[in-house]
């Protein structure tokens, strides 16, 4: 599958990118000097957005070197629909400042299939409890 990247100012050598054709993320990179402390959120502009197809959302996963010291990506959806640049939120849930330095890989970007939901509020007739043979012979 081909996505479209769309520029907001990412450097060429920061496009997402996969060390092995099969590595289910592509690493996105920090595009400046970067302090996160104990406790601490950060929003972190990556330089691009994305055009995903309906029925797929992108995440920025964590990079497990990086969450073993305590920095670790939320998990917002990039949703299909969104065309402004993406942001890694990156939280420090450990007990020292963490320094991240411009041009390191900060996550993992990963897109995956979602399933568009309907809700409703009725949905046709319950099941119920009833087991071994309760529908008759």
């Amino acid at each position: 599958m081909k996505i479209k990247i769309l520029d907001f100012g990412l450097p060429k050598e920061h496009l997402p990118f996969r060390s092995h054709d099969n590595d289910a993320g592509a690493d996105v990179y920090l595009p400046f000097d970067c302090t996160v402390n104990p406790g601490e959120v950060a929003k972190i502009p990556l330089g691009f957005g994305l055009e995903l197809p309906d029925g797929y959302a992108g995440y920025i996963f964590p990079r497990s070197s990086l969450a073993a010291k305590g920095i670790v990506c939320e998990l917002p959806p990039v949703d299909s629909g969104y065309r402004g640049q993406i942001h890694a939120i990156v939280s420090n849930v450990g007990s020292q400042k963490q320094q991240l330095s411009k041009g390191s890989r900060i996550g993992q970007l990963v897109i995956m299939p979602v399933i568009i939901a309907e809700f409703v509020l009725e949905f046709g007739e319950a099941r119920g409890t009833g087991a071994f043979g309760s529908t008759g012979k």
